[in-house]
């Protein structure tokens, strides 16, 4: 396999596997949306449970826990470190990100909303970023890249303008498209 040295040779890579088989990472985009989801699920029980004092809410966690690490074993079957939990806080903050963002913008306040909204896809771009070992320098061959992509790419600067955050932006929009059918 090819050294990868560029995030836009990785991009380039993934663009060519999309053609080969173009629905893997997309359906990886809509469990990733379920997963968080699910966390917010959890969370809701428990606030719900403690607020009208029905244990019935808490009973229920673990039902919906089990639900989400089944799904996410499905994108992260294995991890060094912290990367499973990382990845979890990844996907909940992003998705309490955006439900603020879209709260300013019901309240009219479309310039924070906006800075929500980049936010929040920073954050999944990292979750990505993250289980593609793209953060580490570490990446990995995902389902749609084992063909035509390289398992190494040369780690990004860590500046966010410009740098891996905004690399990992630009990857993800080039490669994770739940728009494909």
């Amino acid at each position: 396999m090819k050294k990868i040295k560029s995030v836009q040779e990785y991009v380039e890579a993934l663009d060519a596997a999309k053609k080969v088989n173009p629905k893997d990472l997309s359906s990886d985009q809509d469990l990733t949306i379920g997963i968080m989801n699910l966390i917010s699920i959890e969370e809701h029980l428990m606030f719900s449970g403690a607020k009208t004092g029905k244990h019935e809410f808490y009973d229920l966690i673990n039902d919906v826990r089990e639900m989400r690490k089944n799904a996410m074993l499905k994108i992260i079957p294995a991890y060094e470190g912290e990367v499973w939990c990382i990845s979890k806080h990844l996907l909940a903050a992003a998705m309490r990100v955006f439900e603020v963002g879209t709260k300013a913008l019901a309240s009219g306040d479309k310039k924070t909303a906006y800075e929500l909204f980049d936010q929040s896809y920073e954050l999944y771009s990292m979750f990505w970023g993250l289980n593609m070992g793209m953060l580490t320098g570490d990446a990995k061959e995902s389902k749609t890249t084992k063909k035509s992509a390289p398992a190494k790419t040369t780690p990004a600067p860590t500046k966010t303008d410009g740098g891996k955050v905004s690399k990992l932006k630009s990857w993800v929009k080039n490669a994770v498209n739940c728009c494909i059918e």
